[in-house]
Order: structure tokens, then C-alpha cells, then sequence
């Protein structure tokens, strides 16, 4: 089929995309009782009591080694490499997302090099009061003369001073919120090393740090699963399965790996049981299981306090909230600076002043709630969910609305032109994020009806049939419960499918949507509107298609006529109807009338868009092909070269346009020599 096909009608529909959803019942958790599988085996570990310490040494260290632990090997080394390589109390901080594993990668350090220090001094930071108690009590281990003193002001210049004066020692500063938070109690001289963790993320004013990532799929994550269950040298090929996708579920996230290896210790079940239950229960699931080995507390007791944090700058933790309701991925910032009037009011106010706004990133960037790149921010998934189990049904509401209004807002009303798909592209993570919310929660279903459509016209472009299908149908869905059956909005709708199933192969579905959309808009409009030469043109396109070549020329002959009378003769859509009829003329029979309409088509084409757009391309295939007919190959090679230039700026050679201009290329390898004159 040639790649023209494919336009039909395409432009026509771009001014009647809009369309309202309404909202689906949300889902309930399912409430099953847990039936377990007999024969599963249990991890054979047991708790691990810390080993004492040695001789003389003081020691604090309040968790036990960590017999699971696995991988991060090269992080290891380069932390030790970091401090090694600095004279003077050397610093690394650990930083990143909160259960990441930055605690256990500083307490696997502690073990691996226990003996190379004289002091080894673990200091509860998260909270000023803890740490300075912490930090005190090593007193009375380098002294006990200062067992009976009690006044911190005392205690915290003496250890500082005895630090600074002796060499061999290590203090891990667990959890601290900010650098700032280190000053008085960080020393300056001795020999030591300082290792700091923290979901802050900048340390630039210290010697060094490390940004420790989620784990490695393959290296890391199913290794960890596999051994924590104690199955590693007996797993078969369903338990790695279900291991690699627990770690894609839970993004390789070291403390919710830890939180399903520990369910399934726990309860007795197999990997593939708790991913089934995860898949129903989602967050809830993490929330039931005992506190993990090692850990200080559960998912949310790691990301609540980072929450709780966050409120105290303005704007923060409301960015939170409205990302909840996107994709976690690159959250384009000018999606929440160009939405303002969508947003509620507090973050509203945020979002016009940059300086504001900027201050509520750079918050959520120190508690590693989110990360920044190229004027985008992105959370983590498990983040999210912990953000909406966190709200009651009123506040999801709300967010949910904001988001999927901010999207709609952003959203470009031609999805279907390619010059708008970067855009489209940046965008459909979050459209249909946030149109999945909305429609779940029943709130803005105009919106989210818009967003539907939208992006089904642009994955439609891209050839995504099969998405594209179902976007529409999901509008078409909410705008017959919102407008009725006999409404604009719907045929416009209806019409989008019909294209959809016609590239599916669907012809009689096509046209019955064609026939249905032709009705609706013949009553409303009359018999010479636009959109109704937009149905009646989509209508010949499948009816060519089903071979009905004269029907196929009435309807393309009528559709030309109301365009060039509502248009104007030189419109981008009458040069696709002129297209259209060249084709069936083609078919027909008539070389001279196809070329000529493909000449007219093309100079339509080429002054409105230029010489190197996709739909430029098609025409200059369509015109290769004629030209073929008529026994030009060398002018036909040559419009199909061309053709292939233009579309592979676009697409990869997979795209159904790349495919059939190179068919037409290889036919011309076939094709007799013209005949003699």
C-alpha cells in the first residue's frame, strides 16, 4: 500500500481532537487471604550478633554485619580509595536515594577494614539531639576520667581535639541531613577518616563523595533476591525469572528488595507468589512485612522523615504530590512553570517566582527525593507510591486534577505533525500517567479525555496501531457516557478509530466507523462542512481498500469539492484529497490524470511544509510510482530515492513508510525496460 494511505484525512481531524473522559471506577485492593505453597524454603540464616571488638578498641557499631550484602564491589573500593588518598581527616560522603543501601555499604566498610583502625565510631545523625549524644559518648572511651561529666559543650570540643591529635580512627556519620549539620563535630586535622551518609546530594564543599545507584539487575539485584532466599544454587528458571522481575518491579531498590526477600522468608512464599501478590497489593505489601535485617525501619519510615522534611520549604513537598501523578521520569520543568493556572494555589505561587521554585528543587535534590538533568526532574517509582498512600481519597483528587490539566495544557493540539513530536515524545510518559490517574480517581474527564487523544494521534504517526487503538477506544468510551452518541466530539473520535482499524486490516470495522462518524456530522453540519469532508474522504480511502474503485472516486471527488470551496485551492488538506483522487486514478487506470494530481499535490505540499517533511515524502513516492507506470524508471529511482531520504530523517527502516519505498526500490530491479519508441 502506498505510504499516501496512511495521510488520508489525517490533517482534516487535527480540529476536532479535543474530547472529555469520563472517569473509571478506581480499583480496590484486593483482600485475599494468603494461601502458601507447601515445600518453600526459608533462608537458614539467623540474627547476627555483632563480633566484639577488638582489644582496647572502641566500638559502637549498632548493626550487625549484614550476611546478605552483595555487590557493590567498585563502590567499595573507591571508597576506600577516597579516603586513603587524603592526609588529613579524610571525608567521603555516601549519598542518594533514600534506601538505596548507603547505611549498609558504609557498615560493609566497617567490617571489611575493622582492623586497620584503632576507633571505630558510629554516630546516629538524622537528628541533632542523637547526634551529639552519640558523638559525646565516645568520651568516656578515650578517657573514662570524663564518665562523670554531662555537659556536651565539654565533651564535644574534647573528642574533636582528641581526634584531631591521633590518627587511626573512623567515624561514620549515619543519616545526616545536611553538611551544615557537621559543623563543630567534623575534625579538622589527625589521621582519621569520616565517612558521612546522607541523602543529601551536595557535598562539593567536602574532599569527596560517592553517589551509591540502585543495584545492577543481573549482577546485583537477582543475586541478592536468590541468596537472601537461600536458593541461589538450586533456583531454576521460573525462580530467576521471577527475581528479575521483582527487580524490575521495584527498580533494583536495595531496601525493597530487602522488603520482598524478607516477605518471603517471613510467610514462607516463593518469589513468584509475592510478585503476584505485589501486582495486586502493591504498596501496602512492603508496608506488612517485619523490619527487614540491618535496616533502621521500614519503606515508608525511610521516605517519611524525608517527607517530613520537605514540607518545610515551600513548594517542595507539594512538587512531590503533583509528580506522584506523572511519569517519574524527566518531569519536564517548564510542564509546571507553563501550568500555573492549573495548579493549586500554594504551589502556584511557587511556581511564578524562579527563585522559589528553584529553592524547592534544590530541597528535594538534598534529600534525594528527586534528581535533576537537562531542566527535568525525575523520583522514583516507589517514591510515588509512597506519595499516594500518604494522601487521603481528597487530596489524590486534587493532584490528580492538577496534573492531568497541566498536561492537557502542554500537549500539542496537532500530535499528529511530526514537527510537533519531540514535544509529543517528551510528553506521553506524563499524559498518560496522569490521564490514567484521572480517569481511576473520576476527576477532570475533559482533560483526560483530551490527553487520550492526543496521544493517540501522535503514536498513531508513529505507526503504534495497536496503542493508538486503544487510546481511542478509551476515549470513545468516556465521550459517549459524557456527550451522548450523536455528538461532535464523538465523531471525531470515531473517526480517529476508523483510521486506526484501516491500518490494522480491520476494513470493514474502518468503514463502519467512517459510515457512523459521516452520519453524526451530516446532521449537525450539513452536507458541505470540513469535517464532513473529512468522513467522506476517510470513507473512500477504505472503500478503495475493499475494492470499490468508483465508490472510492465519488467520495474522493466530493471531498475535494467542500475543501476547495471551504479551503481555499492551495490548503494542505485539499492537497491530500488531490493526493487521494491521483491514487484512484492511478488504480483506474489514467496515468496522466494520477501524475497530474501528484504534481499539484506535491507543490501543495512542498510550499507549506518544505522539501523535506514525511508528507512530503509520501507524495514524492506516490509520483515515483506513476512515473514507474508510465515506463520512467530512471525519474521513478530517482523520486524514491528521495523519498527514502526524507523518511529515514524520521523513522528507523522497521516504519511501514521506509518499508514500502524500499519495495518500490527493489520492484524497479524487476521492471521490463521500457519499450523502444
Amino acid at each position: 500500500m502506498d505510504p499516501s494511505t496512511l495521510l488520508w484525512g489525517i490533517l482534516g481531524i487535527a480540529a476536532t481532537v479535543y474530547c472529555t473522559y469520563l472517569a473509571l471506577s478506581p480499583p480496590e485492593w484486593l483482600k485475599k487471604a494468603l494461601h502458601l505453597p507447601h515445600g518453600i524454603t526459608r533462608s537458614n540464616s539467623s540474627e547476627v550478633l555483632p563480633p566484639p571488638p577488638l582489644p582496647n578498641q572502641p566500638w559502637n557499631i549498632p548493626l550487625s554485619p549484614n550476611t546478605h550484602f552483595t555487590g557493590r564491589v567498585e563502590i567499595l573500593a573507591e571508597l576506600r580509595k577516597s579516603l586513603l588518598s587524603r592526609q588529613f581527616a579524610a571525608l567521603t560522603a555516601l549519598h542518594g536515594l533514600g534506601g538505596v543501601g548507603k547505611t549498609q555499604t558504609a557498615l560493609q566498610y566497617v567490617y571489611l577494614h575493622r582492623k586497620d583502625y584503632r576507633v571505630i565510631w558510629w554516630i546516629r545523625s538524622e537528628e541533632p539531639a542523637q547526634l551529639a549524644l552519640d558523638y559525646t559518648s565516645l568520651a568516656v572511651k578515650l578517657d573514662p576520667s570524663y564518665e562523670s561529666v554531662k555537659d556536651q559543650r565539654e565533651l564535644i570540643p574534647f573528642v574533636r581535639n582528641w581526634l584531631e591529635t591521633h590518627d587511626g580512627w573512623l567515624l561514620v556519620f549515619d543519616n545526616v541531613r545536611q553538611p551544615e549539620d557537621l559543623a563543630g563535630y567534623r575534625p579538622t586535622g589527625g589521621s582519621g577518616h569520616v565517612i558521612v551518609t546522607s541523602r543529601h546530594e551536595d557535598w562539593s564543599a567536602y574532599p569527596a563523595s560517592v553517589e551509591i545507584p540502585t543495584f545492577d539487575r543481573q549482577k546485583e539485584s537477582i543475586v541478592f533476591l536468590l541468596e537472601r532466599m537461600g536458593i541461589k544454587d538450586k533456583a531454576d528458571d521460573k525462580d530467576k525469572a521471577a527475581a528479575a522481575e521483582i527487580a524490575r518491579e521495584l527498580e533494583d531498590l536495595p531496601l525493597a528488595l530487602e522488603h520482598a526477600a524478607a516477605y518471603c522468608c517471613a510467610v514462607g512464599c516463593t518469589l513468584s507468589h509475592y510478585l503476584d501478590l505485589y501486582r495486586e497489593r502493591r504498596l501496602r505489601l512492603l508496608d506488612e512485612v517485619p523490619q527487614p535485617h540491618g535496616y533502621p525501619g521500614t519503606v515508608l519510615t525511610t521516605w517519611n522523615m524525608a517527607f517530613t522534611e520537605a514540607e518545610k520549604t515551600p513548594g517542595a513537598a507539594d512538587l512531590l504530590r503533583l509528580a506522584a501523578f506523572l511519569a517519574p521520569d524527566n518531569i519536564p520543568l517548564d510542564l509546571i512553570t507553563g501550568g500555573i493556572k492549573h495548579l493549586p494555589k500554594a504551589l502556584a505561587a511557587v511556581a511564578k517566582n524562579q527563585v522559589a521554585l528553584d529553592k524547592a528543587i534544590a530541597a528535594l535534590k538534598r534529600l534525594s527525593l528527586v534528581q535533576t538533568a537537562d531542566a527535568t526532574f525525575s523520583i522514583h517509582r516507589l517514591v510515588q507510591l509512597v506519595l499516594l498512600d500518604r494522601m487521603n481519597k481528597k487530596a489524590q483528587k486534587l493532584w490528580a486534577t492538577a496534573a492531568v490539566k497541566v498536561v492537557s495544557a502542554a500537549y500539542p493540539f496537532d500530535s499528529d505533525d511530526v514537527s510537533t513530536w519531540d514535544a509529543c515524545k517528551r510528553l506521553l510518559p506524563h499524559a498518560t500517567a496522569a490521564a490514567e490517574h484521572a480517569e481511576s480517581l473520576e476527576v477532570a474527564p475533559e482533560a483526560a479525555g483530551h490527553i487520550w487523544n492526543q496521544c493517540g494521534l501522535y503514536v498513531q504517526g508513529l505507526a503504534n496501531y495497536v496503542s493508538a487503538q486503544e487510546y481511542y477506544k478509551r476515549a470513545l468510551c468516556l465521550h459517549g457516557k459524557v456527550f451522548g452518541t450523536d455528538h461532535p466530539e464523538v465523531a471525531a473520535i470515531v473517526n480517529n478509530l476508523g483510521l486506526v482499524l484501516r491500518a490494522l486490516g480491520d476494513l470493514p470495522g474502518a468503514r463502519a466507523r467512517f459510515e457512523r462518524a459521516l452520519r453524526i456530522d451530516e446532521r449537525i453540519y450539513g452536507p458541505d462542512h470540513p469535517e464532513v469532508a473529512t468522513d467522506v474522504n476517510n470513507l473512500g480511502g477504505v472503500l478503495w481498500d475493499l475494492g470499490d474503485l468508483p465508490g472510492a472516486r465519488a467520495h474522493f471527488e466530493r471531498a475535494l469539492r467542500i475543501g476547495e470551496a471551504t479551503l481555499g485551492p492551495d490548503h494542505h488538506t485539499v492537497a491530500i484529497r488531490v493526493n487521494n483522487l491521483g491514487l484512484v486514478l492511478r488504480a483506474m487506470g489514467d496515468l496522466p490524470g494520477a501524475r497530474a494530481r501528484f504534481e499539484r499535490a506535491l507543490k501543495i505540499f512542498e510550499g507549506i511544509l518544505g522539501e523535506n517533511h514525511p508528507n512530503v515524502a509520501t507524495l514524492v513516492n506516490n509520483l515515483g510510482s506513476v512515473l514507474q507506470d508510465l515506463g520512467d524508471l530512471p525519474g521513478a529511482r530517482a523520486h524514491y530515492e528521495r523519498a527514502l531520504r526524507i523518511f529515514r530523517q524520521y523513522f528507523d527502516d522497521s516504519h511501514p513508510h521506509v518499508q514500502t519505498v524500499l519495495g518500490n526500490l527493489q520492484s524497479l530491479n524487476s521492471s521490463p525496460p521500457p519499450p523502444e519508441r
